[in-house]
């Protein structure tokens, strides 16, 4: 009977051969501390000035409009908002 082939990769038994960690492994890997998984938490890190959430009534035809422009409509509802308030934006701008 022939000898069945491996369907992987051959098995890796020298340490000096390691590829060389790149910084897109290092943020895909999992991190323990000792026995213990640390999870990485979701989305991006929480804000120092963190928005609130409200209910708002708003006729159609704003809403619509609003969505019409595409993603992001609710935040321009809040730069509008900013702007008839006579606020300043303190967003920091990505450069």
């Amino acid at each position: 009977m022939p000898k069945k082939k491996n369907a992987g990769l051959p098995d890796w038994t020298d340490p000096d051969d390691a590829p060389e960690l790149t910084a897109e492994m290092l943020d895909k890997a999992e991190v323990f501390q000792g026995d213990t998984f640390v999870p990485r938490g979701r989305g991006r890190p929480k804000s120092d000035a963190r928005k609130k959430q409200v209910s708002v009534r708003l006729d159609p035809d704003v809403v619509a409009k609003l969505r019409a422009a595409g993603p992001g409509w609710q935040s321009r509802i809040n730069a509008l908002l900013r702007q008839a308030l006579e606020l300043e934006d303190t967003r920091e701008r990505a450069a």
